[in-house]
């Protein structure tokens, strides 16, 4: 009698220490599968054994296995939660199993089917934990998926900075230093690679300074910066950017800021691929509760290039949509239009006009 309530306190007690340690050891958790499978290999050993009559009930043992179901339940959810899922499909189900049938220690059933009746009511506990498992891993998992989303999303942001503004200032260090060494003064140009230098760097350090410190990215330029790109990008020649813009226009910052970006890159792409161009039209204006900026250039060389496309286009036609417009890129007689039209605010009239965020003919040249 007195030995069989001792094995019947050790099964408690293995399971007891194995749910224990789930609970108030974090790191071990992953590591549960093994000693839940122990412990519900004990207890059904333990159970078996009541069932062949190799043991007898003894004063205690009923609540005893009380608790050991209970700490098997606890053991239940926490492999379901935290253990790897190959390990957890084996000892999750054995551990439910040993909660479940505990109780034919101490009672005997008329029938099978009352046997069962009473396991399945018993074991509802055990799938309960499970399911409070599965639920919390299930947030888990859409929690590391949606920090992951996050950083992949600011990793784009800013392959795209650096792909916008970084190059964009690179290729006028080029442009600049090809001037100065054909015409023109020398340490002007030197003076002009200088600035230009200093505004890949300040990007370069806004990355940088994000990336360290988790910070959510600003808008990058305005509108007064689209004249100060203007006059950098006709100062190098030899194209010349006429432009029109309306003065006085009151728009948000972010809507200003995506509208320099789309100027520099198109700039950026009539400094790659119309090498020969002499006259770039820059057209930015309010029309309709729209946002307009209209760019084309002449001097496009309509042979095929080398030079593989980019992202640039296609990732800037990205943004635009996120904000509600459209950007539309088409070859023109002799030259290259860039058209985007970006809605100030929220309308029900505002359509675009293409149900293509981005168009482009097979004979333009491809985007930076």
């Amino acid at each position: 009698m007195n030995l069989m309530w001792a094995v019947a306190l050790g099964a408690m007690l293995v399971a007891v220490a194995v749910a224990a340690t789930g609970l108030f050891r974090p790191w071990l958790r992953p590591r549960l599968p093994a000693p839940t499978l122990l412990a519900a290999s004990v207890s059904l050993a333990v159970t078996l054994a009541y069932l062949t009559g190799m043991a007898q009930p003894a004063p205690g043992v009923d609540a005893l296995g009380m608790i050991e179901s209970v700490a098997l339940m606890v053991s239940v959810g926490l492999v379901v939660r935290y253990a790897p899922l190959r390990q957890a499909v084996l000892s999750a189900p054995a551990a439910g199993l040993a909660s479940a049938t505990w109780l034919l220690r101490v009672f005997t059933p008329a029938s099978p089917l009352e046997a069962a009746g009473v396991c399945a009511f018993w074991g509802a506990g055990a799938l309960l934990a499970a399911a409070v498992g599965a639920y919390l891993r299930f947030l888990d998992v859409r929690q590391e998926r949606a920090v992951a989303d996050t950083r992949t999303a600011l990793r784009l942001r800013l392959a795209r900075d650096l792909h916008d503004f970084v190059a964009h200032d690179i290729g006028e260090m080029v442009a600049h230093a090809q001037a100065g060494g054909i015409a023109g003064d020398p340490l002007q140009a030197l003076e002009r690679i200088e600035a230009a230098g200093q505004r890949a760097l300040s990007m370069l350090d806004r990355t940088l300074d994000t990336l360290h410190h988790d910070r959510p990215l600003s808008p990058v330029g305005d509108l007064g910066g689209i004249g100060e790109a203007a006059e950098r990008f006709s100062a190098v020649g030899p194209a010349q950017v006429r432009l029109r813009m309306d003065p006085g226009m009151t728009i948000p910052a972010e809507t200003a800021a995506l509208a320099y970006r789309i100027v520099i890159e198109g700039l950026t792409n009539v400094r790659r691929h119309a090498p020969e161009a002499r006259h770039v039209d820059l057209r930015v204006g309010v029309s309709a509760g729209v946002l307009e900026v209209m760019m084309t250039n002449d001097g496009v060389i309509r042979t095929r290039s080398r030079r593989r496309g980019g992202s640039g286009l296609p990732g800037l036609a990205a943004l635009v949509a996120e904000q509600g417009g459209e950007l539309v890129t088409r070859a023109v007689p002799d030259g290259w239009s860039l058209t985007a039209r970006l809605p100030l605010a929220q309308s029900p009239t505002w359509s675009p006009e293409s149900s293509s965020p981005t168009t482009r003919k097979a004979s333009a040249a491809p985007s930076g």
